[in-house]
């Protein structure tokens, strides 16, 4: 986990905990709005698009829409992706069902259900990639407790103080923690931690507890090409220009022949995911 990761997690916790007691049935569902925008803005960032606007979520029959202030392709996948991301991060009980369509179409083009319970989630076929469009994604939430609505006792209170004290110690010895191994890190920079394997760059290897698997210099290179832009998708010629430079030795195919070499080498850690955007390049992802 990454810091900023965990500074992520730690604002949906210090949220709940301070938010959640004292709401009532109106905070509750502009707690589920605040969570579907999230949604919404972690959808575009899968997209690599850290400018377009998610507009307002707007709840009507039940379900709550999120509506985008650009057109834009993409694959299902991202969506289940970044709604199973939130929801995990939030540690949200909530289950929606999700549905796709275009704009004013009320054609359902793509749905699923998720939760926080990976066993609860329904998850259809995989699609291929949906064209350039207006989309609208609709959320209705499926079995969600009510709060209660009377006031906060002042014993409740009291425990929410101690929980949020709880919370704020824990911050603080996980940013020790993080603190602590960024600082030991700096003892082997040639050392780099991709998932459970170990990458030296330098000497061309990556390690995973006693296992040591060689790299050959443009392997080593395109790993950490593709490292570095962690969930961004790189163009093909992007790829060959940065790692084969102006050698000219490569063909065709020669990228995805060391793609398939490194899938292989990497595939003893299952949350690294060297991803093929069809007609585009490659998206390196960690889990």
């Amino acid at each position: 986990m990454t810091f900023h990761q965990f500074s992520k997690h730690l604002f949906f916790l210090l949220l709940i905990v301070l938010v959640i007691p004292k709401a009532n049935a109106a905070s509750n569902e502009q707690l589920i709005k605040v969570t579907l925008r999230s949604i919404g803005h972690e959808f575009l960032l899968q997209l690599d698009d850290s400018t377009s606007r998610v507009l307002p979520i707007e709840k009507k029959a039940g379900r709550y829409s999120i509506r985008f202030e650009n057109e834009f392709s993409f694959e299902p996948d991202a969506l289940l992706l970044s709604t199973q991301k939130v929801l995990q991060a939030s540690k949200s009980n909530d289950s929606y069902i999700v549905e796709v369509e275009k704009c004013g179409s009320n054609e359902v083009i793509y749905s699923f259900k998720a939760s926080l319970s990976q066993e609860d989630n329904l998850t259809p076929c995989k699609l291929r990639e949906l064209p350039l469009d207006c989309y609208v994604f609709y959320f209705t939430a499926v079995d969600v407790p009510l709060l209660n609505p009377e006031p906060e006792s002042g014993s409740n209170a009291a425990m929410r103080k101690i929980y949020l004290l709880l919370i704020m110690l824990l911050g603080a010895g996980i940013l020790f923690y993080f603190w602590r191994r960024k600082n030991k890190q700096k003892v082997n920079a040639d050392l780099i931690h991709i998932g459970q394997f170990q990458f030296d760059q330098k000497a061309m290897k990556l390690m995973m507890k006693a296992r040591s698997i060689e790299l050959s210099s443009k392997e080593s290179d395109l790993l950490f090409l593709l490292f570095s832009n962690e969930n961004k998708t790189l163009e093909r010629e992007y790829i060959l220009k940065v790692v084969w430079g102006d050698e000219g030795d490569y063909v065709g195919r020669t990228l995805d022949v060391f793609i398939s070499k490194l899938r292989k080498k990497l595939e003893a850690d299952a949350s690294l995911k060297i991803v093929n955007i069809r007609g585009v390049g490659y998206r390196f992802v960690m889990n």
